[in-house]
C-alpha cells in the first residue's frame, strides 16, 4: 500500500475524554450563517425573526434526528451489529437527503400551526439551506468521507488544489476524487443563482422549488462518481433515485401550481 501523508485531525478540541470534532463544528457554522442571511430576508418580506427563531427549533432537532435514522436504515446491515454507534453522530453518518424531509416536514406544519404561508417560508430559505449544505460538505472532508473514486495525486496537482485538499484526499492508500468539493462548490454556484432569482420575482413557492432542482441535478451526478453511496439496490444509488423523483415532482408542482391559479402570488409580494 502506498504510504502518503498524514490526514487532518478530525478533533478539533479535546479535554481529557470530552471531544469537540470538526464535522459538528463545520455543520452547526453551516447553520448559523444560513439562518443570519434568512433572519436578514425575513424582515424584508415581512416575517419576525421570532418566528424563525422559533421554527429553527424545531426543525434542526428533526433534520438531524431524520438525516441519521435515515443513514442508519441503508446501513442497517452493520449497525444492526454495532447499535451503540446509531447516536454517535459526531464520526459522521448522516443523509442530507433524509434532514430534509425532516426539516420541510416540520417547517410545513409549523406553517399551518402558525397560519403562514409554507412556500413563503421556504423561498426565504432556500439559499440559506444550499449555503448550509455547501458548507457542511467541508465536514465530511474533514471525516475523509464523501469522497470518489481513486485519482492520481498528478491528477489532483493539475486541479490546481491546494496542498491540504490533496493530501486529505490521500485515503486507504490512495488519492481520490473530492467529490465534497464538486459539491461544495456546486451548491455555492446555486446560492448565487438563488439570490439573483429573488430580483426576478419568481412566483411563490417557485425559487425554493429552483432549489430542490439544481440540488437535484448536481447531487445526481457528483453521486455517480461516489464510493461510499448509499444504495437501493445492488446496482441503484439511493441518492440518485431520490434526485431523480425530487427532479420531476419540483418541475410538476411549478407547472400544476401555475396552472390551477395556486402560484398566483410572486415572491416579493407581502
Amino acid at each position: 500500500m502506498e504510504q502518503g501523508p498524514q490526514p487532518l485531525n478530525p478533533i478539533a478540541i479535546q479535554l481529557g475524554a470530552f471531544e469537540v470534532h470538526w464535522y459538528g463544528l463545520i455543520i452547526g457554522f453551516g447553520l448559523l450563517l444560513g439562518l443570519i442571511i434568512a433572519l436578514r430576508e425575513s424582515e424584508r418580506r415581512g416575517i419576525s425573526k421570532d418566528t424563525y427563531i422559533d421554527l429553527i427549533l424545531f426543525a434542526v432537532p428533526a433534520a438531524i434526528i431524520c438525516a441519521r435514522i435515515y443513514y442508519v436504515i441503508f446501513q442497517w446491515e452493520y449497525y444492526s451489529q454495532n447499535p451503540g454507534e446509531i447516536i454517535q453522530i459526531w464520526n459522521g453518518g448522516i443523509a442530507i437527503h433524509g434532514a430534509l424531509i425532516g426539516s420541510v416536514l416540520t417547517a410545513y406544519i409549523y406553517a399551518k400551526v402558525k397560519k403562514i404561508s409554507f412556500w413563503k417560508l421556504a423561498d426565504i430559505t432556500a439559499p440559506s439551506l444550499l449555503l448550509g449544505q455547501a458548507i457542511g460538505r467541508w465536514g465530511n472532508f474533514m471525516n475523509q468521507e464523501a469522497y470518489g473514486e481513486e485519482v492520481s495525486r498528478a491528477f489532483l496537482e493539475n486541479m490546481h488544489l491546494p496542498d491540504f485538499i490533496i493530501n486529505q484526499m490521500f485515503i486507504n492508500g490512495a488519492y481520490h476524487h473530492p467529490t465534497f468539493l464538486y459539491e461544495s462548490l456546486w451548491n455555492i454556484a446555486g446560492v448565487i443563482i438563488l439570490l439573483c432569482l429573488r430580483k426576478v420575482n419568481l412566483r411563490r413557492g417557485e425559487l425554493f422549488l429552483t432549489y430542490v432542482i439544481w440540488y437535484s441535478i448536481g447531487r445526481y451526478y457528483i453521486e455517480g462518481m461516489r464510493t461510499d453511496s448509499l444504495m437501493l439496490t445492488e446496482s441503484l444509488r439511493m441518492a440518485q433515485v431520490i434526485s431523480i423523483t425530487l427532479i420531476i415532482v419540483a418541475i410538476a408542482l411549478i407547472i400544476l401550481r401555475r396552472l390551477l391559479g395556486f402560484a398566483n402570488k410572486k415572491y416579493l409580494d407581502e
